[in-house]
């Protein structure tokens, strides 16, 4: 039992507790490649926070991690085979829940774990903060955590070399021979601007990948999965620790 899960852990252990953070992993379920299993997003989002969160722990934060969210928005990927998609509309009332239960019972600080890149929750974190002024609600996305190129060579956002060695790492059994893996080749805009990343727009799954992959997975190793999802929670679990015993109210210099 790790006291700091509160899926594992029991009203006897934390019935007197004080936390100061509480952390929500969010992720998706969704097809990756043909190689990686649907749950590959909350796969990787809970081993990530619980090791991040036992660096904190271990340091003396007070903190508490959440049951994974395991469906995100996917929207563009509604012809794909059991995507469930939950719309933002749903992600908001569903925040709003949680947050009234934490703001209740006096855990003031929330720090949203996004392990999806379909989930964007920064507008729905912006109308909780004016719903809820206690609160200090923040954010993190793990690609975004580390320089991912420093770690592995094949660009690509979905069931690439990075998610692939991460799974290899993480539950190699979920992996299928890699004579099973498709390339990841993907198609671009024909606009300029979309590839550029000055301008968006919501990208048609099955129009730009036929095996649902973005991004060639084929250099990828369970080593190089290790090396990152160490370096990764070890920065983390500072951040963590740092949420836990910092104050909201004088956040700035």
């Amino acid at each position: 039992m790790r006291p700091y899960i509160l899926a594992e852990t029991n009203w006897n252990t934390i019935k007197d507790a004080n936390f100061d953070l509480a952390v929500l992993p969010w992720g998706a379920t969704e097809a990756h490649n043909y190689h990686l299993p649907y749950a590959t997003d909350n796969i990787q989002a809970d081993h990530m926070v619980a090791e991040s969160a036992k660096v904190a722990w271990d340091k003396g934060g007070k903190l508490i991690v959440l049951p994974t969210i395991p469906f995100g928005v996917n929207t563009g990927q509604s012809d794909i085979y059991l995507d469930i998609n939950l719309n933002p509309s749903t992600q908001l009332a569903m925040l709003t829940d949680i947050v009234t239960v934490l703001n209740r019972q006096g855990i003031h600080k929330l720090l949203i774990h996004n392990g999806h890149g379909g989930n964007n929750f920064k507008p729905l974190i912006r109308e909780l903060g004016l719903k809820f002024p206690k609160m200090f609600i923040s954010l993190s996305f793990f690609p975004n955590t580390l320089d991912k190129y420093a770690y592995f060579e094949e660009r690509g956002d979905h069931a690439d070399e990075m998610e692939t060695s991460l799974m290899l790492f993480l539950r190699p059994d979920l992996v299928l021979p890699r004579e099973t893996w498709g390339d990841g080749n993907h198609k671009k805009y024909k606009i300029g601007a979309f590839s550029e990343g000055w301008m968006w727009a919501e990208r048609k799954w099955s129009a730009i990948s036929s095996d649902t992959g973005v991004g060639n997975p084929h250099k990828a190793t369970a080593e190089k999965g290790e090396r990152f999802f160490k370096d990764l929670t070890k920065k983390m679990g500072a951040l963590f620790y740092e949420l836990c015993i910092s104050d909201v109210n004088d956040l700035y210099e």
